[in-house]
């Protein structure tokens, strides 16, 4: 997956740097929010308990400050959700998955992937200068 972002118009929100579309955020905001509600890791039938549920329709509800409660259905296709969402969250190092609890996780592995492309982008600025040859 690729990150772009323009550094003078940063987002607020690390979702809205890291995935396409608004509904992309929003399923990852739940996602998230559904594993710490679980103390930050959840198993594969729950998660495909998640998945289901998004595929079936989720009734969100918002507090505002006036006026009546809010409620929205997001639904959001099972497949999708695991290609789009799951997958990417999980080879940024944002969930981790282990192969014997068959749980996911949240990691703070993407943190420590960012500082090491920092890290990168430094060595690469420290580098000697290369003659490259121009053929006419």
């Amino acid at each position: 997956m690729v990150i772009l972002f323009d550094q003078f118009n940063m987002p607020d929100s690390v979702y809205d740097i890291i995935f396409a579309t608004k509904q992309q955020v929003i399923v990852a905001k739940l996602l998230v929010e559904e594993m710490k509600m679980k103390d930050g890791e959840i198993g594969k039938t729950e998660m495909s308990l998640f998945a289901t549920a998004l595929h079936d329709g989720i009734k969100i509800g918002s507090k505002p400050t006036v006026g009546p409660k809010k409620e929205t259905i997001i639904s959001y296709n099972k497949r999708q959700f695991y290609d789009r969402i799951l997958t990417p969250m999980k080879t940024m190092g944002l969930i981790d998955y282990d192969l014997y609890k068959k749980t996911y996780k949240l990691s703070e592995k993407f943190n420590k992937n960012m500082m090491k492309v920092g890290l990168m982008w430094l060595q690469e600025l420290r580098k000697p200068p290369r003659d490259f040859i121009v053929k006419k």
